[in-house]
């Protein structure tokens, strides 16, 4: 491609063949340094571009991301949809309705349906030092109506 560059290469092909002798090509690859290492800051600094372009808020592609960046080896970072609980209500005698409660299970505020969130994050519990870094990633990458949540298996 255009931005594949070897300037070594490119410094002896543009010389003149007479000079082409090895202590004119050590004094004009030493020239090209400087070139040569802005290129490579330039070179990884797209290839880092090209990577974030390359992935999206979808569920496989933010779980890939994610566990490209987080946890290599083993890769444990999943995405589920978030929890979708009814609320329920407890009636005042002056309401006139039934006050028999039954059983019922307490929940966070960011799991019911109407408040809650989209999606969760489930990540090692060793990574859990990291969950700043992790949501910041997740932001990066989501739809910007969307909500998350991050959760240690």
């Amino acid at each position: 491609m255009w931005y594949n560059i070897d300037w070594n290469r490119f410094a002896a092909e543009y010389m003149p063949t007479y000079l082409r002798k090895p202590v004119w090509l050590a004094l004009v690859r030493s020239i090209f340094r400087p070139v040569i290492y802005l290129y490579n800051i330039w070179y990884e600094w797209r290839r880092s571009n090209v990577y974030l372009l390359t992935h999206t808020g979808q569920v496989f592609s933010l779980e890939k991301s994610l566990n490209d960046h987080f946890d290599i080896a083993q890769r444990r970072i999943y995405i589920t949809d978030g929890y979708r609980y009814e609320r329920f209500y407890i009636y005042t005698y002056a309401e006139h309705r039934p006050i028999y409660l039954g059983t019922k299970y307490l929940h966070s505020s960011s799991d019911y349906a109407d408040t809650g969130v989209d999606f969760i994050v489930w990540i090692p519990a060793v990574l859990e030092e990291q969950k700043l870094t992790i949501t910041y990633h997740v932001n990066r990458y989501k739809e910007a109506s969307k909500r998350f949540k991050i959760a240690i298996i």
